[in-house]
């Protein structure tokens, strides 16, 4: 099998290159520097060149504009990353009759409630990134029959920026932190992940799909479990999301429900803090 991989140099998509390769699945990773998604003229030319000389069975497509206060004050370039580029992407899938797997979010709904989120429940976006990943989401189920969209959510890995490494430097830096403790959800760590969009990826078993680490946990609880776990002697505060003015609104029920997953032969992922134990050894020996 012979896939090609979207956003290969950021925290999933450098994972899961590594996951595949490992399988000895041909994956080819392209990034910003290979293909400005945006230009539709472009992503057909480079997926068709990389067609003809790979021969591609599917296209996982994890490239997207994440930062998400920032997307408040950039609605028409995120729109053109998120929204757009992937309809570029799914119409030349389409063309070549790849199946697509989209990496989406729990931000494509509201946040509100307590229950669980289920694939298909309804899509009510808080704020601008939630909603141009939902329209991605949207390009893909209209353009496509043979796609997985896989909503992730708390994602951390050894590439780049996330919530435990800004954890760790703050705690050591001020000795102590506050953190919101009225947003619930799931941490989701790359390498755990990836071997699950491997496993998806070689079946045909389509549709919308929940991808956590098990367990639930809020950004307080989190941020204590970091630093017992790194030896940390740091005070943590909770407080109210209201004690963070932030431009983009977050939501305050992320909790996903992952039945779908088991109910088609996939293996669920580990509890979020064994997956914190592994992702901390894996800092100290980087």
């Amino acid at each position: 099998m012979r896939v090609l991989v979207t956003g290969a140099k950021g925290q999933l998509g450098s994972d899961l290159l590594c996951e595949l390769s490992n399988r000895n699945i041909d994956a080819i990773g392209i990034d910003i520097d290979d293909l400005n998604i945006t230009d539709a003229k472009a992503t057909k030319e480079v997926i068709e060149k990389t067609n003809a000389d790979k021969k591609l069975d599917a296209i996982i497509h994890c490239a997207a504009y994440t930062a998400v206060d920032a997307a408040q004050d950039n609605e028409a370039l995120v729109t053109k990353i998120n929204a757009d580029g992937t309809k570029n992407i799914a119409e030349v899938a389409k063309a070549l009759d790849l199946s697509m797997m989209y990496i989406s979010t729990d931000y494509v709904f509201d946040g509100e409630g307590e229950r669980p989120w289920e694939p298909d429940d309804k899509r009510a976006p808080l704020n601008i990134y939630g909603m141009t990943k939902y329209k991605g989401e949207l390009y893909v189920e209209e353009l496509l029959e043979k796609y997985f969209i896989v909503r992730i959510s708390w994602v951390f890995g050894l590439h780049g920026n996330n919530f435990i490494k800004t954890m760790l430097r703050l705690g050591k830096e001020r000795g102590a932190v506050s953190v919101v403790n009225d947003q619930i959800g799931s941490p989701t760590y790359t390498p755990d992940l990836s071997r699950l969009l491997a496993d998806m990826i070689l079946t045909d078993k389509y549709g919308r799909y929940h991808a956590t680490n098990e367990g639930l946990c809020s950004w307080y609880e989190f941020a204590c479990e970091i630093f017992k776990q790194a030896k940390l002697d740091v005070k943590v505060t909770p407080v109210s999301s209201d004690a963070f003015p932030v431009k983009a609104k977050r939501p305050h029920n992320s909790r996903m429900d992952k039945s779908k997953l088991t109910e088609n032969g996939f293996e669920l992922l580990p509890g979020w803090q064994d997956a914190l134990s592994r992702y901390l050894s894996e800092l100290e020996k980087n």
